[in-house]
């Protein structure tokens, strides 16, 4: 069977698209990895980062107006639980007839079928090959851009080459989740020669604004509450190790209180993210996900739920954690009816970036603050321009210091240019790529929330779907054409 449109990954944004895909005549079929819809909007990101919530249209409004629903409100309700939001993203499949097929991975040699600049085919992890007309990736690493050897970049770019302010290495700007002053950086203190913490650097590698290859901090959007009657405790994980917590310990000794969000949702739930500089982000142990295997991957994966296991655990327990801080977080455990498939815990990692396209036109500061035009809008983002902490290191007074938070507002939405989800033609004429677009670091670190990711997974099947109408390569779709039906569908695009 020929699909018209093989989506690789069922996050909220590949499943905007196969609902968008179904809309319009096509038959699409979505390739999810794991055995979970929605990615992070289904897998405890239930605190929506929205910015200017009036820029949001189309089927991402409908999301979250179904969500509405779910609660008894006609209206679009931004802060759900992870079973309300997985409820919705099923409601799609089912009301469109969406084929979903589970647990498919790339294959680990040569998926990717191409004859010419065009996809024909992928094959799966478990031997099945999924033929198509058109093509997208919708997960959040980029495995099947980079399979269909479409360029893309990683690491935080110098801010010398797109003409940036807050790209690369950031230390002056770093204020906020910062650790606070006088922590010392050696295992013994006061000793150099008993060496750095783990995961200490000696400096942060460069000058303000120099490029390097890390990565922004992963976590998982932890899913608590504190209701008796629906709440699993959390134990102290296999493997824990008190070392990793010394930052932790020696912040407290400093007047740090307060180690992670505790942001309310529905049904006395939390969507818990990080907070303050020593907090649920594993700062400095993600730098090889985007490009590791599965099997690393999941070792990645598996050591953040260590680490953040072990952060709750020692918050509720540890004896050099003083008793008020200890009392403060001891009523919160997991909540009973979420994740049951996954002993209560959230199977998605909080991937905030990994690989990134280059294509024909890179979004970047320069677009965000409206210095550079965009003629081919298919939607808009509005969040602050927001890169977490990317490493710690000694500062010039000899402390520990946090580096890479940048958190820098906008004055108004901005425009998202078409070609920044389409590769350049000479690479792949029908494949689309909505989540791991061509941005910066930096840029992407405001186009990177799951309402503009559906937005512009919308946009991207109604070029896949106008393309195949025409019979010609996604580039080359009529921007006129593509804006009539956008505006149709009642996408914000300007």
């Amino acid at each position: 069977m020929i699909y018209d449109l093989v989506i690789y990954g069922g996050t909220a944004a590949g499943l905007a698209a196969a609902v968008q895909a179904r809309r319009m005549g096509m038959n699409p079929i979505v390739l999810e990895p794991s055995r979970r819809l929605g990615g992070l909007s289904s897998g405890g990101l239930g605190d929506t980062d929205f910015g200017d919530k009036s820029v949001i249209g189309g089927l991402s409004l409908e999301f979250y107006k179904r969500v509405g629903r779910k609660y008894g409100s006609d209206e679009a309700v931004w802060m759900f639980e992870p079973k309300t939001a997985l409820s919705v993203f099923e409601d799609w499949v089912a009301e469109y007839g969406i084929e979903v097929r589970y647990g498919e991975r790339l294959g680990p040699v040569d998926p990717v079928v191409k004859r010419g600049n065009r996809i024909e085919s992928i094959r799966s992890e478990s031997g099945q090959t999924y033929a198509g007309r058109m093509f997208m990736d919708a997960g959040y690493e980029g495995d099947l851009m980079k399979a269909a050897d479409v360029s893309y970049a990683l690491g935080r770019e110098p801010n010398s080459r797109y003409g940036e302010t807050y790209n690369g290495i950031q230390t002056a700007v770093a204020v906020k989740n910062q650790l606070p002053r006088g922590i010392d950086p050696y295992v013994v203190p006061g000793d150099p020669a008993s060496g750095l913490l783990p995961g200490v650097n000696p400096g942060p590698g460069g000058p303000d604004g120099g490029g390097d290859d890390k990565v922004q901090a992963y976590c998982y959007r932890m899913c608590l509450t504190d209701a008796p009657d629906n709440r699993v405790f959390v134990e102290q994980p296999a493997g824990y190790d008190e070392r990793d917590y010394e930052l932790l310990f020696r912040a407290i000794e400093q007047g740090e209180d307060v180690f992670f969000k505790l942001r309310m949702v529905p049904n006395r739930k939390t969507d818990s993210n990080n907070d303050r500089g020593f907090s649920t982000d594993f700062i400095g142990c993600n730098y090889a996900y985007p490009e590791a295997s599965y099997a690393e991957r999941e070792a990645i994966a598996a050591a953040h739920e260590r680490y953040q296991r072990g952060l709750i655990w020692t918050l509720q327990h540890h004896p050099r954690v003083p008793e008020a801080i200890r009392e403060f977080y001891k009523p919160w455990g997991l909540p009973l009816d979420e994740f049951t498939e996954n002993g209560c815990w959230t199977p998605q990692l909080y991937v905030r970036e990994a690989r990134r396209m280059v294509s024909g036109l890179v979004m970047n500061e320069n677009h965000i603050f409206l210095r550079s035009p965009i003629a081919d809008p298919v939607g808009l983002g509005s969040y602050t321009m927001d890169s977490h902490n990317v490493q710690r290191h000694v500062g010039p007074e000899g402390d520990v210091r946090n580096e890479g938070d940048v958190q820098i507002k906008l004055n108004s939405p901005y425009p998202i240019s078409y070609r920044s989800i389409v590769p350049e033609e000479e690479q792949c004429a029908n494949l689309l790529v909505p989540v791991c677009l061509s941005a910066s670091h930096i840029a992407y670190g405001s186009i990177r929330m799951e309402p503009v990711f559906m937005v512009l997974a919308q946009s991207a099947a109604t070029a896949a779907a106008l393309a195949l109408e025409a019979g010609i390569a996604v580039q080359a779709v009529p921007y006129d054409k593509l804006r009539e039906r956008l505006l149709l569908d009642n996408q914000v695009i300007g």
